[in-house]
């Protein structure tokens, strides 16, 4: 039975695709952003030792304590990387996006759920319900992406999709002045600081799948564009569908130069993200014999938190003012600055403040304007394909970086010249973002640019 036409632009319905923003940030902020990297590295180093061996073959050290968790990150996107795209092009010719995007989100908060249970030498098992996890988080974000341009017209976009990322931010303000205060107060509470730790873990995955609930109560299932091929399975279809997604975004080349310039920013941008809290943690504690104050890590994630609620409504205003584009490129420099920042200068706790402010001022703006204006490049109903490419890269969803990042730390035994590698996918991504016209991609899709586009 066909699916009715929605309209667009309807308030309900939006206000239930902005609550997923709000039920998953507490992954990205408390669990990626804040405890499981310290928690995970800190469990790895008391059994091998600070950088000690955690995998070795054939006599070579694969992966040691520092850089266990930035491979776990990094292998749990690399391996998205050929499915995400499948299974967008799969959602395309079926009725199966709210259904794809409920399983993978649930399979992530469950898997958040199941990290309660780690604990002592369990840390490989930690890594194994991460990776689960992030999985689960990327895909969920596919469907959830490819709602965008479903459920808004392409003046509203900018708007609406900032204001997602900035209801987002709020959630994880919110959860992590609880944890800090809980944390603060653990003992009061008659419980341990690694169990405080692992009861906030067990509280986001709880609060990411229960808060999911009312997005997938009010977002609807709309009929899609093309219809599976008669005789031919969904399955083989979506094959046949990302073979042609590929042949298009080639034909697509302002598009396609968009999708490589925003897997390279991004992918930054993700990284310092996930390795701030072990960046903090080992060079402002562990490289100076000082054991790990959490406090700093929660309150340096509160005030990007704050910060970037702000910064996701001021730089969709600056996109207004001048271009989405040149609003993005702004956002890309500062980006450049903290990386530069953090390496040179950071040694103090309240230096590690100002950068959280730094980066909590960008981090909105860069995210949401790409995601808007990439909406605006896809053809219609092939949303889901496209958004399939573009989560290669998304939050929490990178993987070259933090495959650099670890390397460097682990070569170097220091992070200061791994958050500094960094550097090179905003420089890389800027250049071929400014060289990209974004007008053009937008025509060429058979969409009507916005005014500020």
């Amino acid at each position: 039975m066909d699916s009715p036409i929605y309209s667009k632009n309807d308030r309900k319905e939006i206000f239930g695709w902005l609550t997923y923003d709000w039920a998953n940030s507490v992954f990205s902020t408390t669990v990626l952003g804040v405890l499981i990297g310290d928690y995970i590295t800190t469990l790895a180093q008391k059994a091998v030792g600070e950088n000690g061996v955690v995998i070795s073959i054939g006599g070579w050290d694969m992966v040691t304590a520092k850089s266990v968790i930035s491979y776990t990150i990094g292998l749990s996107v690399f391996l998205q990387i050929f499915f995400l795209p499948l299974l967008g092009a799969i959602a395309d010719y079926t009725h199966l996006k709210k259904k794809l995007m409920m399983f993978f989100c649930f399979l992530g908060a469950f898997s958040c759920c199941l990290l309660f249970f780690i604990q002592g030498d369990l840390y490989l098992m930690g890594c194994l319900f991460v990776l689960i996890s992030n999985l689960g988080f990327g895909a969920a974000l596919v469907f959830y992406n490819s709602f965008l341009p479903e459920i808004t017209t392409e003046d509203k976009r900018d708007r609406v999709s900032s204001w997602g990322f900035a209801s987002g931010y709020l959630s994880g303000a919110l959860v992590l002045i609880a944890n800090l205060i809980f944390l603060k107060n653990a003992e009061s509470f008659g419980v341990t600081l690694e169990m405080a730790v692992r009861i906030c873990l067990l509280a986001s995955g709880i609060w990411w799948g229960g808060f999911s609930v009312i997005t997938f109560i009010l977002l609807r299932t709309r009929q899609p564009a093309r219809s599976v091929p008669e005789g031919k399975h969904y399955i083989f279809a979506g094959l046949n569908e990302l073979r042609n997604t590929v042949k298009e975004l080639f034909k697509l080349k302002h598009t396609l130069l968009f999708l490589l310039a925003y897997l390279l920013y991004n992918d930054g941008i993700q990284t310092v993200i996930t390795a701030s809290s072990v960046f903090l943690s080992q060079e402002l504690f562990v490289a100076r014999g000082i054991e790990t104050d959490r406090t700093v890590l929660f309150i340096a994630f509160l005030i990007a938190q704050i910060v970037a609620f702000v910064g996701a409504i001021f730089f969709e205003r600056l996109a207004r003012y001048t271009s989405t584009k040149t609003a993005i490129l702004t956002s890309l420099v500062i980006w450049s600055g903290v990386v530069i920042y953090a390496y040179g200068f950071l040694s103090t706790v309240s230096q590690a403040y100002v950068m959280s402010g730094l980066i909590g001022f960008v981090l909105g703006g860069s995210q949401a304007l790409s995601r808007s204006l990439f909406s605006q490049m896809i053809p219609a109903g092939r949303e889901a394909a496209f958004f399939g490419f573009y989560e290669i890269s998304e939050r929490g969803t990178s993987w070259i970086g933090p495959i650099v990042f670890g390397i460097v730390a682990q070569m170097t035994n220091s992070y200061r010249p791994a958050i500094l590698a960094l550097i090179v996918f905003f420089v890389a991504g800027s250049l071929i973002l400014l060289f990209t016209n974004t007008r053009q991609a937008i025509l060429d899709a058979g969409n009507t640019p916005a005014e500020t586009t």
